[in-house]
């Protein structure tokens, strides 16, 4: 595999980092940045984190915070951390399942998975006051309901997402999902909504080509039932570029997808990959693929449950040198998953393997990579107070 300088797609108000090329190594010094204590500052937080141009963390907590219906929160580069906004669990939102995007303002974006009048969950915008406003609440039907991927947005600040659930009768009864779009005036379109043949609960972010293009993975459905990658053009066609078979190739893509300057996308499978000898049996451990622009897809790894770790529910990330960085769910020493580099050889490495009650366990969301190479992410849970920790593996 190749990703020499590698550029991602990407939205306009995601915030820029350098690409840094990491020195080898078979592990990296870990910091423990915060240990969430649920209320008042939050807890299980299983969303990405996003960096401020001030070299500030901003990530939302699942739960927790001073109504135990999730926050969004901040790591100052000092290391402390703010709570900015506390979900009131009515028709504010609750239970924030995606990570954030911010605009050149600072204002952030981002979706509750629940919440709102039909408690089927928001679309919300945070401003730097600390003033929460709703841009838009799910009914539950043809517009969707459930959202758990972060935003993106093009340069006119229309934003994009897409919902696990409704939209349509199919997915048996409680609809396969849809993909939106909150307009910058405020109006709500959907712009497709999923059959199951052609995906069903998309849970990943999206990405864009800046042609008007959209790029993502649904968890599941497709001709085999087991996920598609899928390409929703501007007049509104959606096209399935892939769809995952459940044995070798992989099966049920959890994360969103990053992409190169040839077209080629790169994520990761949460199970499949063949068996080796984990709980789901013949799906297999999880995958990191490639497909190319034509729909052929390649394994890059393929995980076997042991030090590597098992089950990436995030996506990855790369640098400038074509390595590729994520994390898994599971495996390692006590099967509370790893923080793993994958060299542009197709060399494995797990740069952190969890043990816990010191350092978290089961890091959902991935990892960014910061200006000098550093990965931050969040781990769901366990830590010295068993709500989770926000965390950074240095260079």
């Amino acid at each position: 595999m190749s990703l020499r300088h590698f550029t991602a797609w990407g939205s306009l108000f995601v915030c820029e980092l350098a690409l840094v090329p990491l020195s080898d190594g078979e592990a990296r010094p870990f910091d423990v940045l915060h240990v969430f204590t649920d209320t008042p500052d939050g807890a299980t937080s299983n969303a990405p984190v996003i960096a401020d141009k001030h070299g500030n963390l901003l990530g939302t907590a699942l739960q927790g915070g001073a109504s135990n219906n999730g926050a969004v929160f901040e790591i100052a580069a000092g290391g402390k951390e703010s709570v900015l906004y506390s979900f009131a669990g009515g028709n504010d939102g609750r239970r924030p399942e995606a990570g954030l995007v911010e605009d050149k303002a600072g204002n952030l974006y981002g979706t509750t998975n629940q919440g709102g009048p039909a408690d089927a969950g928001t679309v919300f915008k945070l401003a730097p006051d600390g003033s929460e406003a709703v841009l838009y609440a799910f009914s539950g039907g043809s517009d969707g309901s459930f959202p758990q991927a972060a935003l993106i947005a093009d340069k006119s600040g229309n934003l994009y997402g897409t919902t696990t659930g409704a939209g349509g009768n199919g997915c048996e009864g409680d609809g396969c999902g849809t993909l939106f779009e909150v307009a910058a005036d405020g109006k709500f379109s959907v712009l497709h909504t999923f059959t199951g043949g052609d995906g069903a609960s998309p849970e990943g972010n999206l990405i864009s080509d800046g042609q008007g293009n959209l790029y993502g993975t649904a968890e599941g459905g497709g001709a085999n039932g087991y996920g598609t990658v899928f390409e929703l053009a501007p007049d509104g066609k959606l096209r399935v570029l892939y769809a995952f078979g459940g044995g070798n190739d992989g099966a049920y893509p959890q994360a969103g997808l990053i992409a190169d300057p040839a077209g080629n996308f790169y994520g990761t499978t949460r199970d499949g990959g063949g068996n080796h000898g984990c709980p789901d049996g013949n799906y297999g451990c999880g995958t990191v693929f490639k497909l190319t622009p034509n729909g052929a897809e390649t394994v890059l790894y393929a995980f076997t449950g042991a030090s590597d770790g098992a089950e990436p529910y995030g996506g990855v990330v790369a640098d400038e040198g074509g390595n590729l960085y994520g994390t898994t769910i599971a495996g390692g020493n006590e099967d509370l998953g790893v923080v793993f580099k994958l060299s542009w050889e197709g060399k494995l490495r797990s740069l952190h393997i969890f043990a816990g009650t010191s350092d978290g366990a089961w890091p959902e969301a991935g990892v960014i990579l910061g200006k000098t190479g550093e990965l931050y992410g969040t781990a769901y849970a366990e830590g010295p107070d068993g709500w989770g920790t926000v965390f950074a593996v240095r260079k």
